[in-house]
């Protein structure tokens, strides 16, 4: 048994058949945005715990896994991939834009973007990031907003705000829910700049895209939001 089928051997004691199902129809594998997506069922902490285990795989057998038609199989690269991003970025960069395609749901671009491109791009040119957003490609936009977390968290908001800027009239709510969620941890770091950023789009962006925005304000503040009061 090669190593790449014993760990498929090892990870795959841990699937269930009714969680499977439930994952099928939450990250919406039967009709909707993972369409065509498989599930085993396999718990992240789990998948977490062997991407630790085997953070060693050379990078031919990471993509391997990165390639499955089974999700959990996806994350287990990308989670290791992050594992390996601080020994070798250049790699872990080339193998993720490679194989970007594949990070395709909410969950794989939330686990990887931030750690790997937004970590990678952070003192480089961003235009790729740029691209992403206006790409019609509802992951790649994703990605593109998600990555600037790493960039909030070192209270650089810039190209998290125009990015939001390019996606503020999306269609849909996970493009909603990503840009509300940026805008709200730049908020949780500096409110006076979310607040100027809200005061001139949020009678005009999504009523989601704006919850989120706004989950931390006080009450009365989110209120005057929501009513188009302030």
């Amino acid at each position: 048994m090669g190593r790449i089928e014993k760990i498929i051997s090892e990870i795959s004691e841990f699937k269930n058949s009714e969680r499977a199902e439930h994952s099928q129809k939450y990250f919406k594998g039967n009709d909707g945005y993972g369409k065509g997506d498989k599930f085993l069922g396999i718990k992240v902490p789990i998948i977490r715990r062997f991407a630790k285990k085997y953070k060693d795989l050379d990078f031919s057998e990471i993509e391997k896994f990165l390639n499955s038609e089974y999700h959990e199989f996806r994350l287990l690269a990308l989670f290791i991939l992050t594992h390996k991003y601080k020994k070798y970025p250049d790699k872990v960069v080339e193998v993720y834009l490679k194989n970007i395609d594949n990070v395709n749901n909410w969950d794989l671009v939330d686990s990887s973007a931030p750690h790997i491109l937004g970590a990678y791009l952070y003192e480089k040119d961003k235009s790729l990031l740029y691209d992403f957003a206006k790409s019609n490609n509802l992951w790649k936009q994703r990605i593109a907003i998600l990555s600037t977390f790493y960039f909030i968290k070192r209270n650089d908001f810039s190209d998290a705000l125009r990015i939001s800027e390019i996606l503020i009239n999306h269609e849909h709510h996970l493009i909603h829910k990503a840009v509300g969620w940026m805008l709200r941890e730049i908020g949780k770091r500096n409110k006076k700049v979310e607040d100027e950023f809200l005061k001139k789009y949020y009678e005009k962006m999504p009523r989601t895209m704006l919850r989120y925005a706004i989950e931390k304000y006080p009450e009365t503040e989110r209120k005057k939001y929501l009513k188009g009061e302030v």
